[in-house]
């Protein structure tokens, strides 16, 4: 890998909420989805990511997810 490809910003959503079932993805209250934070790489989205899925780990609604915001940025690069 290149070093500008090494460091290059591509930006990673982490989000999550209680969903109204375990086989859908539709969220029970929109307005309290938990906006974890925008990340420059996957690595620390997926460290994020992690660390909020095992902290809610009793909770069986509760799901966390990965968005690849540079995907939606840019699809042509992707």
């Amino acid at each position: 890998m290149t070093q500008e490809h090494e460091n290059k910003q591509l930006l990673h959503l982490v989000f999550g909420g209680e969903l109204e079932d375990i086989s859908d993805i539709t969220f029970r209250d929109l307005e309290k989805l938990d906006i974890v934070g925008i990340y420059p790489n996957y690595t620390e989205a997926h460290a994020a990511w992690k660390a909020k899925a095992q902290s809610s780990v009793d909770n069986a609604l509760m799901r966390y997810f990965i968005v690849h915001m540079h995907r939606l940025l840019d699809p042509q690069q992707s």
